[in-house]
C-alpha cells in the first residue's frame, strides 16, 4: 500500500443505475427531513396551545405530515430493495445478492473551524495551512461517491485513517470547536447531526462495508475468479461491520446500532457462504452417492445460515427498519437451499444402490453423518442393504424438497419487490419441476405407503465463511497537518503557551542547557545566571526553531548541528511551553485573514528582578551539551523518549433515531 493515494471518487453526474439511486437516496433524505421539521414543528404547537380550535387544525395537519413521512419511508425501503442494479450485468442463473446502500452526508467547511483552532492552539496562521484545509476537503468530498472497486475502498480507508491524524489533532474531548456532522440513516433516510467526530468515522466505515457489498454484488459469480471475489469482498464487508460494531458501541444512528450491525454481519456472512457454494458446484456435481451427500450438507450450511438471518431480521426493533424485501429474500433462501440439500440426498437414495464393489463401510458411515437421528431408528446399514426402504427416505427427502420450493415460491409471491426478478421465478420454477418430475420417477400407481416425513439434514461445509477485517482500514497515509509537529506532542489535549523568542548567546563557549528527548527536543539542565534564563528561557520548553529552522520534528542530534556553530552575536530560537491543562482555557483568540496583524490573548511570562541580576545569586553551572568537546568535553546527558498519549476520542451519549427536539445530537 502506498503512503497517498490520488483523491477522486466518481464523477456524482454520471447517469450510472448506481448513481441514480443514490441521487434518489439524497433527494429522499431532504424531503424526509423537511417533513420531521414540520411534524417536530406540529407537535410542539400541540404542546403549546390550548385553543381548540387551532388544536383540530394541527392536529390535521400532523397526520398529513405522517402519511407523507410514511410514503418517503416506503419510497427509500424501494430503494434499498433496487438489487438488479447492483447485480452483474452478465448474471443469468445466479440467484440475486443483497448489497448495502451508501450513507448519505451534508457538506462539511472545515476551513474556519480549523483556521481558528491552529491560531488559538497552536498559535500559529491558520491560512498557511489552507493547502491542506483543502487537501481534507477534496479528500471528504471525493469519499460522496467512490468508486465502485477496491480503489473506492482504498479512498474510504485513506480518510478513515486521516480522521485518526485529525481527532486527536484538533478534537478535544472537552471543548467543541465547531465543526458538524450530518449523516442519514441508510434505512429511514433520519438524519445525524453531532460535532463528534466519531459520527464521521463511523459513517465511513459503514460506507466502506457498503462499497465491499457492492463489489461483492458486481462481481460475476459464472466463473472461479468472479466467485473468489464476491466470497473476499462479502468477508471483508462482514469484517469492517464487526470492527465498527466493536469500536463504535453508542452509535446514534440506528443502521449503526448493535443489534442492526449483527443482523448486517450475519448477512454478509450468509451471502459468503452461498458464494462457496456456487464455487463448489460450478465445475458440476458428479451423479455420485458420496459428492451427493457431500453436497447436500454444503447447501443445508447455506439454509442453516440464512435462516439465521432471517431470524435476526424479524426481532424487534430491527424488523421495523428492514425492507420488508430483504426479509422475504432470506426467507426465500433458506427454504430454496434446504430444498436443494433435500433433493441431493434424495437422489443419493434413489439413483445409487449398494453392490459388492462399493465401499460399504465408507457409505454407512457417510450416511450416518447425515442424520441427528436415523429414520425410524433404523441403522444406516439397514437402510442402504434394503432397496425398499432406501426408496421410501428417497422420497420423504423429495416430498421436503418440493415442500419447500412450493413455500419459497409463495414467499416470491408476497413481495412486489421479489416479483421483479425474474430470473429469481425461473430458478425456482425450475428447483421444484425437477423434484417433482423425480417424484414421478420413483412413484409407483399400487403403492399405498403411509409416507414419512424426512428428518433435517446436518450442515456441514469444508470451507466456512469467516470475517475478514481488511488491511485498508489501517492504510498508511500522510497526516495533512504534520507541519503542526508530533502528534505525540501537539495534540489537542495539550495546551501550549504562545512561541517565545530566545536570544542565544555563548557565555564562556557554554549556552548554558542541554537538551533531551526525541522530536521535538526539550530544555534540560538550565543554568539560572545563563543569558537565555535572563531572557525568559524555562527548563522543560520545548524547542520548536532555530534561526528560521524549525524544529519541530528535528532530534538532539539535529538540533545540536544548527546550535554548534552559535557565534558570539547569538542566534534566535523560539520555543513554546507545556501549560497545565487542568487550568481555565485560555481566552479564545479571532482569527483574522487579509493581511492584517494578529493579537495573541496569552498568558505573559514575569521574570523576577532576581533573575535578571545574576549577581544577586550563585549557583553552579550545569554543564550544556555545546560544552563537549569545547570546555570539558563531557558529553550531554540522555536523550529520553517522551511518553504517547492515547488520544481515542470518548463517543457521546446515544441520540434517539426520530429526534423530538433540535439539539447537537439532533437534525438542525
Amino acid at each position: 500500500m502506498t503512503d497517498t493515494l490520488s483523491i477522486g471518487g466518481c464523477n456524482p453526474f454520471a447517469q450510472t443505475g448506481r448513481s441514480k439511486l443514490q441521487n434518489k437516496r439524497a433527494r429522499l433524505n431532504q424531503q424526509i427531513i423537511k417533513q420531521m421539521r414540520m411534524r417536530a414543528g406540529a407537535e410542539n404547537l400541540l404542546k403549546a396551545t390550548s385553543n381548540n380550535k387551532v388544536r383540530e387544525q394541527v392536529v390535521l395537519e400532523l397526520s398529513y405530515v405522517n402519511s407523507d413521512l410514511q410514503l418517503l419511508m416506503e419510497q427509500l425501503e424501494g430503494l434499498n430493495s433496487s438489487v438488479d442494479v447492483y447485480q452483474n450485468v452478465q448474471e443469468t442463473s445466479s440467484i440475486p445478492l443483497i448489497p448495502l446502500g451508501l450513507k448519505e452526508t451534508k457538506d462539511v467547511d472545515f476551513s474556519v473551524a480549523l483556521k481558528d483552532f491552529i491560531l488559538e492552539h497552536y498559535s500559529e496562521d491558520g491560512s498557511n495551512f489552507q493547502v491542506e484545509i483543502d487537501d481534507l476537503m477534496d479528500l471528504r468530498q471525493a469519499c460522496r461517491t467512490p468508486s465502485r472497486n477496491p480503489s473506492g475502498v482504498d479512498l474510504l480507508a485513506s480518510y478513515f485513517s486521516q480522521l485518526s491524524f485529525l481527532e486527536p489533532r484538533f478534537f478535544s474531548p472537552t471543548r467543541q470547536i465547531g465543526i458538524f456532522f450530518t449523516w442519514y440513516d441508510s434505512f429511514t433516510g433520519v438524519p445525524v447531526c453531532q460535532q463528534n467526530i466519531s459520527l464521521e468515522k463511523a459513517s465511513i466505515l459503514f460506507n466502506m462495508a457498503a462499497l465491499c457489498s457492492q463489489i461483492g454484488t458486481r462481481a460475476d459469480r459464472q466463473t472461479q475468479a468472479g466467485l473468489e471475489d464476491a466470497i473476499a469482498a462479502f468477508q471483508k464487508s462482514a469484517g469492517v461491520l464487526h470492527y465498527l460494531k466493536e469500536t463504535f458501541t453508542h452509535t446514534p444512528s440506528y443502521d449503526m446500532s448493535p443489534a442492526m450491525l449483527s443482523m448486517l454481519i450475519r448477512l454478509m456472512v450468509a451471502q459468503a457462504q452461498e458464494c462457496m457454494f456456487e464455487q463448489i458446484t460450478l465445475p458440476g456435481i458428479r451423479n455420485e452417492f458420496f459428492s451427493l451427500l457431500k453436497i447436500a450438507q454444503e447447501a443445508a450450511k447455506v439454509g442453516e445460515t440464512y435462516s439465521e438471518v432471517h431470524q435476526s431480521m424479524i426481532q424487534t426493533p430491527i424488523k421495523n427498519n428492514v425492507p420488508f424485501f430483504w426479509t422475504t429474500m432470506s426467507e426465500l433462501k433458506t427454504n430454496h437451499y434446504n430444498s436443494l440439500a433435500h433433493y441431493f440426498v434424495s437422489t443419493a437414495l434413489l439413483d445409487h444402490h449398494l453392490t459388492p464393489s462399493d465401499d460399504e463401510d465408507k457409505q454407512e458411515k457417510a450416511l450416518s453423518q447425515l442424520y441427528d437421528t436415523m429414520p425410524e431408528g433404523r441403522s444406516p446399514l439397514d437402510i442402504l442393504k434394503d432397496k425398499e426402504e432406501r426408496r421410501r427416505i428417497g422420497k420423504a427427502h423429495l416430498q421436503r424438497s418440493i415442500m419447500g420450493h412450493e413455500e419459497a415460491i409463495r414467499t416470491h409471491s408476497r413481495c412486489r419487490h421479489l416479483q421483479k426478478l425474474d430470473i429469481l421465478s425461473d430458478i425456482l420454477q425450475a428447483g421444484l419441476k425437477r423434484a417433482l418430475t423425480k417424484f414421478e420417477q420413483n412413484d409407483k400407481e399400487d403403492e399405498f405407503t403411509d409416507y414419512m416425513l424426512a428428518p433435517d439434514i446436518i450442515s456441514k461445509t469444508e470451507k466456512k465463511a469467516e470475517m475478514e477485517i481488511p488491511a485498508a482500514t489501517k492504510v498508511k497515509v500522510k497526516d495533512l497537518f504534520q507541519r503542526l509537529g508530533p502528534l505525540s506532542v501537539f495534540s489537542a489535549k495539550q495546551r501550549w503557551s504562545a512561541p517565545r523568542t530566545i536570544r542565544l548567546r555563548l557565555q564562556d563557549r557554554d549556552l548554558g542547557f542541554t537538551l533531551k528527548g526525541d522530536a521535538p527536543v526539550q530544555i534540560q539542565s538550565l543554568d539560572p545566571l545563563c543569558p537565555a534564563a535572563a531572557e525568559g528561557l524555562k527548563e522543560g520548553d520545548y524547542l520548536v526553531a532555530v534561526g528560521d529552522t524549525e524544529c519541530k520534528w528535528l532530534g538532539v542530534s539535529d538540533v545540536m548541528k544548527l546550535l554548534k556553530d552559535v557565534d558570539e552575536e547569538g542566534v534566535n530560537i523560539r520555543v513554546v511551553s507545556m501549560l497545565d491543562s487542568s487550568s481555565q482555557p485560555m481566552p479564545t483568540k479571532s482569527a483574522t485573514y487579509g493581511g492584517l496583524p494578529k493579537t495573541y490573548s496569552m498568558i505573559c511570562l514575569a521574570h523576577d528582578e532576581d533573575d535578571k541580576n545574576p549577581k544577586s545569586r550563585k549557583v553552579a553551572k550545569k554543564p550544556s551539551f555545546l560544552s563537549w568537546g569545547l570546555k570539558n568535553k563531557q558529553k550531554s546527558s540522555s536523550t529520553l523518549s517522551l511518553p504517547n498519549a492515547d488520544y481515542n476520542g470518548p463517543w457521546n451519549r446515544p441520540c434517539p433515531t426520530y429526534p423530538n427536539s433540535y439539539n447537537e445530537s439532533a437534525l438542525y
